[in-house]
Order: C-alpha cells, then structure tokens, then sequence
C-alpha cells in the first residue's frame, strides 16, 4: 500500500513532502526558531547542541540534500522550482556548516548563544497559566543548554577551532550581567512583573515564586558559570590568530562561508578587487560634498572635524531615540509613492540593550514572533553617544527600518501563499543587499535632508565597500587587525569605537559582512535592467512589490524572478 502511495506521488507531491518534513524537523531541533516562527509545541524547553545531535543532523541533511537532487525538477509548477532552489541552498548550507564544525563556535561578532537568548521573555507568549509553565520549563533548561555549549567550546579549544581572542574582551561582562544578586532585576523574571488579570491571584503568586526559584536556581548559576569558563578558560586559550583561513581547513571553511552569505561562488581575490573599485567611486563623491559645504581642509581633516565637532552628536540617549522615531515617521509617509504593498505590523523604536550595546552595531531591526502580539522593533546603540552620529541616520533608520528590514521581514511573514520555510527564511545577500538599497533609494524618496546627511549616506555605503576589501583582506590575505581599522579610519566617516567594534564583528564572523555590498550592487542593475527593458512602462512601485514578494531567495533564484518580472510586464 505504501510503495503503491509512493509510487503514485507526482514531483511535486514528493517535494512537498520533503519540505514539510524538513521545516518540522528544523523546529524540532531549534525549539527557538519555532517559537519565533509561531509554532509553540516546543516551547518548553531549548535546542540540543551537543555534537551527537550535530553528527546526527548531518547525516539526515545529507539524505534531505540527495532526496531534493533526485526529483525533477522540469515538471515542477515555477513556484515549486524556486521552493526547490531555495531549500537546496538552505540545506547546503546547514550541511558547510556541520562539515566545517562552524558550531564549535558559539561567539561571533555581535551575537552569542547566552546573549540571544536575553531575548527569550519578549519572544515567548505568555498569556495563561500553561504558557507560563512553558517557559518555567525552558528556564530550567537553560543550565543543559548551557552546558552544551560549553562542551562544543571545549571542544573547540582542543581543535584550535574558537573565536579569534582579540574580540573576546568583555565578553564573560555581557554573561556576568545576567548572574544577578536580585533576581526581579533579571531579563528574565520581566514576564512574572506583569501577569495577565485573567490568572487567579493565587496562581499568579504561584508563578511568581516559581520564575523567582528557577531563576535563582538555574538561570543566574548557569550565566555565572558561562561568564567563569569565559574569563578563565576561552579567552586564555582561544586563537591570537584573526583569519578564518587559520582555523583548521580554514581555506575551505572561509569559502564555505562566502558561498552562504553571498550564495554563489565568488573567490576573495574577486570580493577584494570589487571592493577596491567601489571604494575608489564613493570616494570621489564623498570629496565632493566635502567641497559643497567649503570645507578647507583635506579628506582625512574632514573626516576629522566630522568626527568630533559637538553639533553632530546628541547629548543624551534620549535624544538619539527621539531623532530616530523622527525619520522613521517621515520615512513612513513617504512608503505609498514607492511600495504598492505595505506591511499590516508596526514597529517601534528602542536602545539596544544594555548588556549587548558595548560590542554591538550601531543598529539593527528585531522581528517580531509570528502570532505574537509585539511589533517589529528598531534597534538604535546609545551606548556610547560620541561615536553615534545624527548625521548617519537617515541611513541607518533606512535599512534597519523602512523601507529596509521592517518591510521586508514583516511582508515576507505575511506571504501566507509560501510554504512556511520560505516565511521565515533570511539570505543575507538578498536581505542585507535590500537593506543597503533602501539607503540609496532614501535619495529618491527625499530623506536626506542636508549635505552631511548625504555624507552620512556614503559614509555607509563606503563603510560596506571597505567591508569587501577588509573581510577578505584579513580572512584571505593575512591583513592584520590594524591595517583593517586603518582602512576603515580612512575612508569612513565612523567613530573609532565603531570601526573597532566592526572590525572584531567582522573577525568573528567570516564572509556576513561581504553580502551587503554584494547583494546591493546585484538590485541596483536588476533595476537598471528593468528600466531598460521596460522604458517608460517600468513601475518602481511594482518592481519594489516584486522583489518583496518572493520573501528572502539566493540571488540566483532573485535574478531568475525579476527577468519573468519583466518579461510578464511587456
């Protein structure tokens, strides 16, 4: 009966069959993953990390890999094709990342598994009492979870598989802050200050000395712990070299990481000379702003002055916020002259949080959990206020939230047509490559106010330029540290705290930091394509709609949906 079933299955039976089981077993085995994707049968308890469970994946991605191969792929409906393309990228993937042991490394630049999982209380729902004894049952889990990573850490020490030392500073502070003497000063007792009225006083009391005792007990030990192994053992023993092709089989792990975060096949040497030219063109531009506002000085004295004179700064955290929320709501206004499909969630803006803001970007967009009742947010770094800039954000607020990561993350959840994988899935290519993008179309849409922030705009925009020829400068070509921070110092307008913090994000994290000039570069000449063909007929507001609508894809499978855009629109 079976093999009759079976044997009845068209293509596209098989594929859809695959695809399920694949997203069922990828929330399975990242209970946190489901719960952002709003799936909450798992959400008592966190991932397994261990390397069983990593050896043991392989081996079934490997099998998903050679089933998804294996159909064919002609008589496939298009939709189906590019659902097959994208998970066939996923997966490949998923497979680099077990291959090349990435997963001994569990600090890379900005992000970390006991820092992410600070946002578990804004994540998680709780509304009734099972919800809350769900995430009862998830606290007391930390500690294994913990555990399992510290392992893999270990692990890592052995090998010389571990994060470069140079961006480790602090790093067992940002742990730390989390093994709290008080427990109600804990991120994590948050969802007990505020219970719904519907639970009984009782109960609420109830759930109340509960999230006290399992934070007591097992969250505030287990961050002490990790904070202590930090300190006292990975930091001292963690590599003094910086490049990913010093790791073992480090050429090949460097280029595996390419290959995710571009998604093709490009060589350093290719990133490096592309980032060179890029640089070369901005800065001509940057020069002649310079000129515009009068400025007698040279580049590297304007710079300067743009650096450290009091008018660009704001004076208080308060400030910075304010001015954000002011660009993203004019931005907001502008959104219909240039987007025909808009998303149904709002965001807010917010500080990065205090126990990541030190080693943190300037900013970054937060989705929202699927089904949850918190908007998407804008993340702005306050810490720090003289290396933040007003100038630069217009940008920022461009790509972090409008017409950037908040549009195109929120549309692509709100795709119900696409099989759920394809909702909740990011290529950096695509989705940084769109964020740079929105900063360009922000000239446009008229964001840009005055000569500085125009300057702020290609202080960015070099900024990702400079990323092509440090990332593979240090990972590929043996660059030091300080001859990348020198690069940047000199052809960006940054502050130096902010060349440093990127410079070890970059160091910590391979090849992510290539995909947002890449991925740019690729939308603007499938505009230009589009504009060329299309002549007078081309639409911006739908060749916007279109690019959104596919959710995030690998820029082949993008490159593939917008010539059938143009073609469709003749």
């Amino acid at each position: 009966m079976i093999l009759a079933l079976l044997l009845a299955m068209t293509p596209a039976d098989s594929l859809h069959a695959l695809i399920d089981r694949d997203w069922a077993s990828r929330l399975a085995e990242s209970p946190q993953r489901a719960t952002y994707a709003g799936v909450h049968e798992y959400d008592d308890r966190l991932g397994q990390v261990d390397e069983a469970s990593q050896q043991r994946r392989l081996v079934e991605l490997k099998q998903r890999f050679a089933e998804l191969q294996a159909i064919p792929r002609g008589g496939l409906p298009r939709a189906d094709q590019v659902n097959a393309e994208v998970l066939a990228e996923e997966l490949r993937a998923r497979i680099a990342h077990i291959e090349v042991k990435q997963y001994l490394i569990t600090i890379q630049g900005d992000e970390s598994f006991y820092s992410n999982l600070s946002q578990l209380p804004r994540n998680q729902p709780l509304h009734d009492v099972a919800e809350y004894e769900k995430y009862l049952k998830r606290l007391r889990d930390i500690p294994r979870y913990f555990d399992e990573n510290l392992a893999l850490m270990r692990t890592g020490l052995k090998l010389g598989m571990t994060s470069p030392q140079v961006i480790l500073k602090g790093r067992d502070q940002a742990a730390r802050m989390h093994a709290v003497n008080d427990v109600h000063q804990s991120v994590f007792y948050k969802p007990f200050e505020k219970i719904p009225a519907a639970i009984p006083a009782a109960e609420a009391a109830r759930l109340r000395a509960a999230g006290e005792a399992a934070i007591r007990e097992a969250v505030v030990p287990a961050y002490a712990k990790v904070a202590k192994f930090i300190a006292e053992e990975y930091i001292p023993g963690a590599r003094k070299t910086i490049a990913a092709s010093e790791l073992p089989g480090g050429r090949e792990y460097y280029r595996s990481q390419i290959r995710e975060y571009v998604t093709k096949d490009i060589s350093p040497e290719e990133i490096h000379a592309l980032g060179l030219r890029e640089v070369a063109r901005i800065h001509a531009e940057m020069e002649s702003i310079k000129t515009e506002v009068g400025f007698k000085g040279d580049f590297a004295a304007f710079l300067v002055y743009l650096r450290t004179d009091p008018q660009f700064y704001a004076k208080t955290p308060e400030e910075l916020l304010m001015r954000a929320a002011y660009i993203a709501k004019d931005i907001d206004g502008r959104l219909p002259a240039f987007f025909g499909v808009l998303p149904r969630l709002p965001y807010r803006v917010e500080a990065v949080p205090a126990d990541i803001a030190p080693f943190y970007t300037g900013g970054r967009y937060v989705e929202a959990s699927a089904g949850s009742d918190e908007p998407g947010t804008y993340w702005v770094n306050t810490y720090d206020l003289k290396s933040r800039p007003l100038y630069v954000l217009p940008a920022l607020t461009l790509h972090e939230a409008v017409p950037g990561h908040h549009l195109q993350i929120a549309l692509a959840a709100e795709q119900h047509g696409l099989p759920a994988f394809r909702r909740f899935s990011y290529f950096s290519v695509t989705g940084e490559g769109w964020g740079l993008y929105a900063e360009k179309l922000g000239q446009e849409m008229g964001v840009y106010k005055t000569p500085y922030e125009r300057f702020g705009r290609l202080t960015y925009e070099m900024w990702r330029a400079c990323r092509l020829v440090v990332d593979t400068g240090m990972h590929a070509m043996g660059w030091p540290r300080e001859k990348s921070i020198s690069f940047m110092r000199d052809n960006t307008a940054l502050s130096e705290h902010e060349i440093e913090t990127e410079t070890d994000r970059y160091i910590g994290w391979p090849g992510q930091a290539l995909s947002y000039k890449i991925g740019e570069l690729a939308i603007l000449e499938l505009r230009r394509k589009a504009e060329v063909a299309l002549g007078p007929r081309f639409d911006k507001r739908k060749f916007h709609d279109a690019i959104l609508s596919t959710g995030s894809v690998p820029l082949p499978v993008l490159e593939e949906e917008i010539d059938r855009f143009i073609n469709q629109s003749h």
